[in-house]
């Protein structure tokens, strides 16, 4: 069973009373209160998962091993603080009793507390006026891939976005023309399709909805738009101009390796390589060893590839795999870039 709680109540906790009142409120929107049984574990010792975790009402014991280390009751002062927060957890926490409880996510706290106190902006001035307006901006923080970039950049990013509303069949961008913007889907759906000689009316590549994300390729790899992407109902989106993307966003999600560094990881097993250029391209010459998934087909294919293998991603130049690379870091994949491509790498 679970219900919703109160900006008030939350404030009580620590660091979450430090929140700006209008961010309190959205995290409370995100936040519910959970039961758990007398014996049942909240979490255990060795537990890796972030979630941030106070006592609400009830009775929680702290276990090293099959020791109580610390009692912690509901409404005391010990309670204001998440229980057990070092990673991996140090203690096992088990209800002693009936209790209830909350559960936040740890890198969205992190994020909202670090964005809440380097700049102005609150959540309430970023809202689109329809649907569920804090959602997409959740996804976005949410989002592994920011984690990588400075809070600074976050705010940049945020009060330069731009909003424009969509009808249902607008082309949003269209395959073939020059990359100016980034985009977010904050309400409605879009498709995405790739002309082809063989296919004027275009091959279905992705279906995209609110939280998603598009237009990063062309304006990475300086190239043209290479698939069109199109409203399928009425909608809204956020846009990022493509100097503002390049600068705030891009770069710092991209981590570049040298071909020396990365035949080594390669070798040891630590990394795969991926390679993001066409298949005839690959066919001709390629590392050993290698996948081969075009940048093009890079959201259809994102289930082929394994989350818990780190890739090593190249093409000709670097344009194209540090494309994906962003697509795939957006995903909370771990991706370096080979740095030159293997035209310089003697390859290509």
């Amino acid at each position: 069973m679970t219900t919703q709680i109160n900006a008030s109540t939350l404030a009580k906790f620590v660091p979450l009373g430090g929140l700006k009142k209008d961010n309190l409120h959205a995290l409370v929107r995100k936040t519910e209160v959970r039961e758990a049984e007398s014996g049942a574990f909240l979490f255990r010792e060795g537990d890796t998962d972030k979630r941030t975790i106070y006592v609400l009402t009830g009775t929680v014991e702290l276990l090293e091993g099959d020791e109580v280390r610390e009692t912690i009751a509901g409404g005391s002062d010990q309670a204001r603080n998440p229980l057990s927060p070092v990673l991996p957890r140090k203690h096992s926490a088990q209800a002693q009793g009936r209790i209830e409880y909350i559960s936040i996510d740890s890198d969205l706290l992190d994020v909202m507390l670090t964005w809440d106190q380097t700049g102005q902006y609150e959540v309430s001035e970023l809202r689109s006026d329809q649907g569920q307006p804090d959602d997409w901006m959740t996804i976005l923080l949410q989002a592994k891939a920011l984690h990588k970039i400075p809070p600074a950049n976050i705010q940049a990013i945020f009060m330069r976005l731009q909003q424009v509303n969509y009808r249902q069949g607008d082309v949003v961008i269209k395959q073939g023309d020059e990359g100016d913007y980034f985009y977010v889907i904050t309400r409605g759906r879009c498709s995405v399709t790739r002309e082809t000689p063989l296919n004027k009316e275009g091959i279905r590549l992705a279906e995209l909805d609110v939280g998603d994300t598009f237009g990063e390729e062309a304006l990475i790899s300086e190239a043209k738009r290479n698939a069109t992407v199109t409203m399928d109902t009425d909608g809204c989106l956020m846009r990022l101009g493509k100097e503002d993307f390049k600068k705030l966003l891009n770069e710092p999600m991209l981590e570049w390796l040298d071909e020396k560094d990365a035949d080594k990881l390669a070798a040891s097993k630590e990394a795969t390589w991926l390679d993001v250029r066409l298949p005839s391209e690959f066919e001709a010459n390629h590392k050993e060893g290698a996948v081969n998934v075009p940048l093009y087909f890079i959201r259809l294919k994102l289930k082929s590839l394994d989350p818990e293998t780190t890739y090593i991603i190249c093409c000709d130049t670097g344009r194209r795999s540090s494309a994906a690379a962003f697509i795939l870091n957006e995903r909370g994949f771990n991706t370096y870039v080979l740095k030159g491509g293997l035209n310089q790498a003697g390859l290509a």
